[in-house]
């Protein structure tokens, strides 16, 4: 019994995996999109489609995908940190017994963090990587030219010190709560479905995922703008934003971003974002359904829960 349980979870973290990597292959260039909105303040197109449609006629058509592979790798291993830890950390403390929602929650926080604190290098590399060969219009950004994932970490470590790789931790800290607000969000909306009806269908349990994430992304949106800037670290203007990326320096920014584009700086390229991760989750929430329920027919296991 142990043995297909472990075998169990093992898949929900492979589909859970797979899952995410399809969705993110599909709807990547409106993380393009939303990511040079972010960083590149001066652009004028102010649309998803715009800035997409400006991106492939100066840079390309395959310009939208720049970046796709050290996204995709650092995603799968966030993903197997993420379940990994959640995991482990669930054996050793619900030990069988039902897990409560504050238990999940207080484990999935443990997992954000451990997840953050690991794969923070994977993603700085990234948001370089993504950004590199863009046409700004933002004078102040220093260009890259990194040849790939391993020469980043060199080139990063040799021009900025081995804290550089964690820049942006302490927003990435701080948006460990986006899972946790989604969740509580996704579970209220539930309960008050449940009392008008016995059960939920696809559509509904879909629709409450996608609400509940538009809100929790909605919610921290300011926080990963200033992630964005932080690990892309290559304005001029701020020389001093070394390390972890403290409060202060996480206030100032928002302050600064306030005070030259108005409350609405803060949500610059929300719309790609909100786009982005209400399909990317329904997207991955329809594969990792199907993959489970395929490879559990397939091995002749019928899933002993229901999602």
């Amino acid at each position: 019994m142990a043995s297909v349980l472990s075998y169990e979870s093992l898949v929900h973290a492979v589909a859970g995996a797979v899952g995410s990597v399809t969705a993110m292959t599909v709807f990547f260039p409106l993380d393009t999109a939303r990511l040079r909105l972010q960083v590149d303040e001066k652009r004028k197109s102010k649309t998803t489609h715009a800035v997409l449609l400006e991106i492939i006629k100066e840079e390309g058509l395959l310009a939208p995908y720049r970046g796709w592979f050290p996204v995709i790798s650092s995603l799968c291993c966030s993903n197997f940190v993420y379940f990994y830890t959640f995991n482990s950390l669930k054996a050793v403390w619900v030990k069988g017994q039902r897990s409560s929602t504050g238990k999940d929650l207080a484990i999935g926080f443990v997992a954000g963090v451990v997840n953050v604190l690991l794969t923070t290098p994977l993603w700085v590399v990234n948001t370089r990587l993504k950004l590199q060969g863009a046409k700004f219009r933002n004078e102040d950004i220093i260009p890259t030219n990194y040849k790939g994932i391993i020469d980043a970490f060199h080139q990063i470590i040799r021009d900025e010190g081995i804290l550089a790789l964690w820049n942006g931790t302490f927003p990435s800290l701080l948006l460990v709560f986006n899972p946790a607000i989604q969740f509580m969000f996704y579970e209220g909306l539930k309960r008050q479905l449940l009392k008008k009806r016995t059960k939920l269908s696809s559509l509904d349990v879909f629709i409450i995922g996608a609400v509940a994430k538009a809100i929790a992304t909605t919610v921290t949106y300011p926080m990963q703008t200033v992630q964005s800037i932080l690990r892309f670290g290559r304005h001029r203007l701020n020389p001093e934003n070394r390390t972890l990326g403290s409060l202060r320096n996480v206030l100032s920014l928002l302050h600064q971003r306030v005070k030259r584009f108005g409350i609405m700086g803060l949500y610059k390229g929300l719309e790609a974002k909100l786009l982005q991760t209400v399909l990317t989750a329904a997207l991955m929430f329809l594969v990792y359904e199907k993959l489970t329920a395929a490879t559990f027919t397939v091995m002749g296991l019928k899933s002993s829960h229901k999602h």
